[in-house]
């Protein structure tokens, strides 16, 4: 037998240490977030169905879509509200189980209203008006179960040994970071497990059908939770300036919701973005200065790098009816980018809780901006030229681009997770990760006010692709030069 050099010996243990590294790592009490994390991920299985049902059935243009988007962002934005209630108000003596049932049962209304819908059975509201309505609870329904899952992940890390003795904050930060990974594993697993089936229930089933089928999903999380012993929380007093503070907000949020003020969505965010950069003020009082700047600056960046402009629905619905895509097909790229994005976090587990976060995001932007082009040039006609020289599709592009772009999405969040959880002061964790997560939600807002601008801009409807070209261009064009700008600036400072 032919002895091992060093260097060869070297290469497979790291390599084996890579491919390892998430399952020495797991954990039978990391289970019931995990299980969270992994039914969000698993509600993609009614996404091309409610997509095809609202190209079919509403009369909502892509720039209304945007706008709805909009709304649909918001209850991220209010997580504080969730935040305290879970980290001080105990519903039948639980601060965990009851608000993750809770969530599911607010999911499968959701549900439930949007299988009405979709058959015609509720007249009560008009078929735009229930998807709305459905839609909401199911992100609300979500948003409080993701705020217990924020609050375990800090929980699940023990702080002694077995013996009693307090660990190193090494340690701690390490296994904080690694159960980041764990949650964006889940997270890529609950996709991929139902990527390629959403594409297959939208092509064979009704969409009623579909939507009830899903049912299924917010059981996942219940049993989660069911199935391993939670340990308590830190208990503290509620604090009612936070509670009354974030009630009155989410009313605020409210009324201007069901009101007519043509900029209802626009005061809406600016509201949303005081308050929240309020109360993280009052919040990391505690911590100290550079901390506290670290955190500012990782946030501006992170705010901007999500911050982006998207295309809409148009190009969705351009590709089916100018490239003749269909159900099936878009289960196949999602299958293909969960697939990817799996292997990608998998093996990137140890670089993504240790490498610098401007690093990533730099590489993340010019990347992003490259992989945009395949798409655009599909508007433009590359899928006939690459055909008629190479044999190469316009499906075979969209499945390339898509197993390329794939990783992205969720590899620049595990650090700025693995960041908030190692500064989570101990008994405001559920808070603290939802003013956090409320700010870069409030990022994804700006990004859909901008779509939804653009469209306006570069209208496009169901048959009219004309302004299409143009709307992706300038979405990809804003979606780099804005983010690359900022970490010019302040990445250096983080």
């Amino acid at each position: 037998m032919v002895e091992q050099t060093p260097k060869l010996k070297n290469l497979r243990q790291n390599l084996a240490a890579h491919l390892l590294q998430p399952i020495r790592a797991m954990r039978l009490r990391y289970l019931p977030l995990l299980m969270m994390y992994f039914s969000y991920g698993a509600l993609g299985v009614i996404d091309i169905s409610r997509d095809l049902w609202v190209k079919e059935s509403l009369t909502l243009s892509p720039a209304e879509l945007a706008g709805v988007g909009v709304w649909l962002g918001l209850p991220w934005t209010i997580k504080m509200v969730f935040g305290e209630l879970v980290d001080t108000v105990a519903i039948f003596g639980s601060r965990r189980r009851v608000y993750v049932m809770l969530g599911a049962a607010l999911t499968a209304c959701g549900l439930l209203i949007l299988a009405g819908a979709a058959a015609r059975a509720v007249d009560i509201l008009s078929a735009n008006e229930l998807f709305v309505t459905g839609m909401m609870l199911i992100v609300i329904g979500t948003v409080l179960q993701d705020v217990v899952a924020d609050a375990m992940s800090t929980e699940v890390v023990e702080r002694v040994d077995v013996r009693g003795n307090l660990r190193s904050e090494t340690d701690v930060a390490t296994e904080l970071g690694m159960v980041q990974v764990l949650g964006r594993l889940s997270l890529s697993i609950g996709i991929l497990a139902v990527a390629g089936l959403s594409g297959f229930l939208a092509e064979h089933l009704s969409r009623t059908t579909v939507f009830l089928a899903a049912l299924i999903v917010p059981l996942i999380s219940i049993i989660g939770v069911l199935l391993v012993r939670l340990e308590p929380a830190k208990v503290r007093p509620l604090n009612w300036k936070f509670l009354t503070g974030g009630l009155l907000f989410g009313a605020t949020i409210l009324l201007l919701g069901i009101s007519n003020y043509s900029f209802s969505q626009e005061v809406s965010f600016v509201f949303s973005v005081i308050v929240v950069c309020t109360m993280l003020v009052v919040i990391t009082r505690s911590l100290s200065l550079p901390e506290r700047r670290t955190i500012l600056y990782t946030a501006i960046i992170i705010f901007t790098f999500r911050a982006t402009p998207t295309i809409g629905d148009g190009y969705f619905w351009w590709s089916f009816d100018v490239l003749k895509f269909d159900a099936a097909f878009y289960g196949v790229l999602r299958q293909t980018s969960a697939i990817i994005g799996l292997i990608a976090t998998w093996l990137l587990a140890r670089e993504l809780t240790e490498y610098p976060v401007r690093k990533i995001l730099l590489v993340l932007i010019v990347v992003g901006l490259f992989l945009s082009l395949p798409t655009i040039g599909l508007y433009y006609g590359l899928g006939n030229w690459t055909e008629a020289q190479f044999g190469v599709s316009a499906r075979s592009i969209a499945i390339i681009d898509a197993a390329a772009a794939s990783p992205f999405a969720q590899l620049s969040m595990v650090p700025l997770l693995s960041l908030i959880a190692r500064h989570a002061p101990s008994a405001y964790r559920a808070t603290w990760f939802a003013l956090m997560a409320s700010l870069m939600n409030l990022a994804l807002v700006m990004g859909q006010l901008q779509t939804k601008y653009l469209n306006l801009i570069f209208p496009v409807t169901r048959g009219d692709y004309e302004a299409l070209g143009q709307l992706m261009i300038a979405s990809a064009l804003i979606g780099f030069a804005i983010p690359i700008m900022v970490l010019l600036i302040v990445g250096r400072k983080i």
